[in-house]
């Protein structure tokens, strides 16, 4: 089994800056890939950027965030700079992992909010 566990959520003000992180620990052969989305109340969740071959970002966010991957520790992090009221969700990150089996599987971390004030 694996594990996320993340962090640096909070309130900001608009314009200011996070920082997120997402660890994974357990069974863990190799990380593929590794990503954050997020949800707001009713809507779908959504990719904000993902990082493994080559790293993604959605539009809204391009230019503000920045994914990084720190392999030796098996985190991730984003960067969130100048904030935005719509940028206000929960954030999940995941990660697509290889057991020592062969396996692979695709885990979540259990959600960080993220508040935007105006």
């Amino acid at each position: 089994q694996v594990q996320l566990v993340e962090s640096g959520g909070g309130l900001v003000q608009a314009g200011g800056s996070l920082r997120l992180s997402c660890a994974a620990s357990g069974r863990i052969f190799s990380i593929n890939a590794m990503g954050w989305f997020r949800q707001a109340p009713g809507k779908q969740r959504e990719l904000v950027a993902a990082i493994g071959g080559r790293t993604n970002y959605a539009d809204s966010v391009k230019g503000r965030f920045t994914i990084s991957r720190e392999n030796a520790k098996n985190t991730v992090y984003l960067n969130m700079n100048s904030l935005k009221p719509e940028d206000t969700d929960v954030y999940y990150c995941d990660a697509e992992v290889t057991a020592p089996s062969g396996r692979t599987n695709l885990y979540w971390g259990q959600g960080t909010q993220v508040t935007v004030s105006s």
